[in-house]
């Protein structure tokens, strides 16, 4: 196989975000690899807008890099005991195109989060919006990252070696599922 793509998708639209941090983190401990995060400023679903006038471009868009990636890691921030409205309105976006990208592609999911659980009940509930798609989702190790403004140093790598431990496995795990 050709040096893989993997697309970083981030819950949050910060650009200093902890899951961005994360997500790039975790490509970095992946190895080589083409590392692409994806643009989740979408207009909001609207059912009438789609009958009026289709996918937007930027939808179309995130669905065509979905599709193309070989394997996808998807980081979410917890807000109110959940993952991000921008999550779930890109989920939503991309479940109306034709392709079904999600369909058989392996993923890895992990969360940070400035609480002291990381985002653990976001975590599982990204994990269930994402069954309908039918990907292959890593089961684990979970990645959950609390208290993550405080996790990366200045350079942006993690400073918890039982993270950068775990993020490994994780990604040893992706590479595995992608060669299945």
């Amino acid at each position: 196989m050709a040096q893989p793509t993997l697309l970083g998708i981030s819950g949050s639209l910060r650009a200093d975000a902890s899951n961005r941090k994360l997500l790039r983190e975790a490509a970095r401990l992946f190895g080589p690899c083409t590392y692409i995060e994806a643009d989740l400023n979408l207009p909001l679903y609207d059912g009438d807008d789609e009958a009026a006038n289709g996918i937007p471009e930027s939808v179309a868009a995130l669905s065509q890099v979905i599709l193309e990636a070989d394997a996808i890691l998807v980081s979410t921030p917890e807000y109110n005991k959940g993952p991000s409205g921008a999550l779930k309105n890109a989920l939503d976006w991309v479940s109306r195109t034709p392709d079904r990208p999600w369909t058989n592609k392996p993923v890895a999911v992990m969360s940070a989060a400035a609480g002291r659980a990381g985002g653990e009940r976001a975590q599982l509930i990204l994990r269930t919006f994402l069954l309908p798609f039918r990907p292959r989702i890593l089961a684990g190790p979970e990645i959950h990252l609390a208290s993550s403004t405080e996790q990366f140093d200045e350079a942006g790598q993690l400073t918890n070696e039982w993270t950068v431990k775990d993020l490994t496995t994780l990604m040893e795990g992706l590479k595995a599922e992608m060669e299945r």
